[in-house]
């Protein structure tokens, strides 16, 4: 059974232009590559042909999965995201309560999480953990690094 990723609009749009440069640009590349390695010759010791399989190999698996993830992605109105609980495309503003410190973080679907950007997962301890909570609840969320303890201060879109 195939996994239903929710993405938003952007995340969509987002995951197609990188299918399309994969197809219309990295695989013709690669394909180049493997004709002029095949040109030089011998295949059975010709280290550059064996490099542009591999590449063109894993290239056809990104693509493949990629596919995967946009058939099937289920697009998310923003506009009817309920706050009154944490769920997926809140922003989630929750105090650490063993530094004291401050952290929001916006919950998305695996294809959209990037760390640097405040994105995580709803797939990620963390994201599991703040699910269905309400402001002012305290969660204890194990992750690799130990327990965790957040209180959280807010929830918005």
């Amino acid at each position: 059974m195939d996994k239903v990723s929710y993405v938003t609009e952007e995340g969509l749009i987002k995951m197609k232009k990188e299918l399309e440069r994969m197809i219309t640009i990295d695989r013709p590349a690669i394909s180049r590559q493997i004709a002029e390695a095949r040109d030089k010759g011998d295949l059975s010791e010709n280290a550059e042909y064996d490099a542009a399989k591999d590449a063109q190999g894993m290239l056809e698996a990104r693509i493949h999965k990629l596919e995967e993830v946009i058939r099937n992605s289920r697009v998310l109105d923003e506009s009817r995201v309920d706050t009154s609980s944490v769920q997926i495309l809140n922003k989630v503003k929750l105090k650490n309560l063993k530094t004291n410190g401050t952290v929001e973080y916006v919950l998305v679907s695996e294809s959209e999480a990037n760390l640097k950007e405040g994105k995580i997962a709803i797939t990620t301890p963390i994201g599991k953990g703040l699910l269905g909570k309400k402001v002012g609840d305290t969660v204890e969320i194990l992750v690799p690094a130990g327990k965790l303890q957040f209180t959280v201060l807010e929830i918005s879109r």
